[in-house]
């Protein structure tokens, strides 16, 4: 629900169907404090060809939850399945840069957040 309170509409499926899973942990070379975590969602919880769905819920609410001070993510790995049914961008980054006459460097974007600050 993305929210602390049991609401209604949790009753309508099994959730247990929708959590991810941490199906491994390791423990990282020479930090005996820090592991390793191997975490696995079902596709069904993401809209279909969006990876930008799939960055926005895995990063974008895990990395602000205050219990976890030292996250990063090391590594992401999606399913042949889903990433067949990604078109890709609608144009290519030479398209881009010339909508832009930005050449030679990076081109970033940010989400806006007045939340934030951003």
């Amino acid at each position: 629900t993305g929210t602390w309170s049991t609401v209604w509409s949790e009753l309508l499926t099994d959730l247990d169907f929708y959590k991810g899973r941490c199906y491994r942990i390791e423990d990282v070379p020479g930090d005996k404090e820090a592991f390793y975590a191997f975490i696995a969602y079902p596709l069904d919880l993401f809209e279909e060809g969006s990876i930008t769905n799939v960055l926005t819920s895995l990063v974008g609410n895990v990395f602000g939850f205050k219990a976890l001070r030292h996250l990063r993510l090391e590594d992401i790995r999606f399913p042949i399945a889903f990433i067949k049914c990604c078109a890709g961008p609608p144009n290519g980054i030479a398209v881009e840069r010339d909508r832009m006459n930005k050449y030679g460097r990076p081109l970033l974007g940010c989400t806006i957040k007045p939340k934030l600050g951003l």
